[in-house]
């Protein structure tokens, strides 16, 4: 086990502050990354004040990480030193399931190991994640980052791109179709960019007039005000998939009523609240669907990657100091941003070096 620094939630109401993690040794088929970039993800929030109930204390958050190889293992036949990666939501799996099988390891039946607040196999403790110096994963878990500039950028792409990307894929987004993105937020921004670059013609929802400039900057055909009911009405019946990103509790049934018949509403948001039931009747009169989306798989995450570096797409993101962290949650849940945080990991060792 190697000592390596982090920046970790002690308790629920504690804020996150430097910690000393232990992190394995590199075995036969796991790479050694050093960290230099981390996205700050609602999740990250969520589980670091325990709003879903269920995580394990000392917790190191972070999983839109980017970094260097600086070794592997034996077997390791997939990276080399030098390489740059990067690594998602997961860093393991049951990997023998149906979903697994099927390189749907999202899904696994028997529950993903999530790179932070997971079980961890060497010891029986949890997994801590990217708000530290370095990370050590199984190959298998590891994806290859081709851009080669930006790579700050680059890091939400782990979570907030591959959450859009895998709705929009497995419903068809493209050429003749109209989507809706619900949000523009860390999730929606990315939805908005990947939707157009598809080919789709996109159409953001938001209760912000003030965003209409910079939704058609990143890729919007339309804006519609949601709380504008004459808006919205202009747009029952028309439109084939909306990817909702929203993360807290609203009233899904207007989105419901622009839909086509056979349409989809994907909810890719976490709200720590359920959302209100909508109404039967918007369901089973045009046979819509309402439909939840969880990331994606490793292949797919990678499948992602290489589309966003083929179109040049990356976050919009301000990048920030580890210190700053817990600012940024409180800007973060007062939609402060535009449109995700990024740690600069590099500033980790510089505070352990000026204590």
């Amino acid at each position: 086990m190697s000592k390596t620094l982090a920046y970790a939630a002690q308790s629920a109401t504690q804020p996150l502050a430097p910690f000393s993690i232990d992190r394995r040794e590199p075995g036969p088929h796991d790479v050694q990354i050093d960290i230099l970039y981390c996205g700050v993800c609602h999740s990250d929030l969520h589980t670091a004040r325990n709003e879903w109930k269920n995580t394990i204390y000392p917790c190191v958050p972070g999983h839109e990480i980017v970094g260097k190889v600086v070794a592997v293992g034996n077997h390791v036949t997939r990276f080399k030193v030098g390489d740059t990666v990067g690594v998602g939501c997961m860093v393991d799996s049951c990997r023998t399931c149906p979903s697994c099988r099927e390189g749907l390891e999202q899904y696994c039946e028997k529950g993903f190991t999530g790179t932070y607040n997971g079980p961890r196999q060497e010891d029986g403790g949890n997994t801590y994640g990217g708000y530290s110096e370095r990370i050590v994963v199984d190959e298998q878990f590891v994806l290859r980052v081709n851009h080669t500039e930006n790579l700050a950028a680059v890091a939400p792409l782990l979570c907030a791109g591959i959450t859009t990307y895998s709705p929009l894929r497995h419903w068809g987004a493209g050429p003749g179709k109209k989507v809706g993105i619900v949000g523009l937020g860390g999730l929606g921004h990315m939805g908005v960019k990947l939707a157009h670059a598809m080919g789709a013609h996109v159409v953001l929802f938001t209760t912000s007039p003030g965003k209409e400039a910079d939704a058609k900057r990143l890729g919007a055909d339309e804006v519609v005000i949601s709380k504008d009911a004459d808006q919205m009405a202009r747009h029952a019946g028309s439109i084939d998939l909306i990817v909702n990103t929203v993360a807290a509790p609203h009233n899904l049934d207007p989105y419901l009523n622009t839909l086509k018949r056979d349409g989809t509403m994907c909810l890719v948001g976490a709200p720590a609240e359920p959302h209100p039931s909508p109404t039967v009747f918007n369901l089973i009169f045009k046979r819509r669907a309402l439909a939840g989306s969880l990331i994606g798989g490793i292949a797919e995450t990678q499948e992602m990657l290489d589309f966003c570096a083929q179109h040049g797409i990356v976050s919009d993101i301000e990048l920030i100091p580890i210190d700053y962290i817990n600012t940024a949650y409180e800007r973060m849940l007062k939609s402060d941003v535009k449109y995700r945080f990024v740690i600069d990991m590099a500033t980790l060792k510089q505070q352990a070096k000026a204590a």
